[in-house]
């Protein structure tokens, strides 16, 4: 019995060498995917839209504060009341503005490239279970170290998966 034990022990080791494990570059993958460069494309060109028409606003508030500026002197209390409201309420909006286009532009981030990320999750899994895998980590999550001595680079191969599920 203290022989099965001892030996155990001795092949444990080996079949923790045995395991294999890959890395992958994820965003090496994800930038090279032609639907991310395209929904990518279109999240800019929303953001620049919207940053386009706040400017817009911003201008159109700054001409109408300088106009005020330079004619407060001569306006009565009620119109430099009312013009001071006014300035105020275009500053609000411009304020509501820019919060609800960051939150739609974060919607429409999530809804563009998300079924992306799946995809892309999806090929990893399918090149874990193919190459027998135990597991696959991603270079570009921050994690401090990977050797890639005990871990192969399957970058290629989930671009491969990639390709072939078009």
């Amino acid at each position: 019995m203290k022989k099965l034990i001892l030996m155990l022990m001795l092949f444990m080791p080996m079949a923790t060498f045995a395991q294999k494990f890959g890395h992958v570059n994820a965003q090496e993958v994800m930038a090279s995917m032609p639907e991310f460069i395209k929904a990518r494309g279109e999240v800019e060109a929303q953001a620049k839209q919207y940053d386009n028409d706040l400017k817009a606003m911003q201008d159109e508030m700054q001409r109408k504060y300088e106009d005020y500026e330079k004619n407060k002197s001569t306006m009565n209390e009620t119109k430099r009341h009312e013009t001071e409201e006014s300035l105020s309420q275009m500053y609000q909006k411009i304020q509501q503005s820019a919060q609800d286009n960051q939150q739609a532009l974060g919607k429409l981030q999530q809804d563009k490239i998300g079924p992306i990320t799946n995809k892309l999750v999806e090929a990893i899994k399918a090149v874990g279970k193919a190459g027998g895998y135990v597991y696959i980590m991603d270079t570009t999550s921050g994690i401090p170290y990977i050797s890639e001595t005990l871990s192969k680079d399957v970058t290629a191969e989930v671009k491969a998966e990639l390709n072939k599920t078009k």
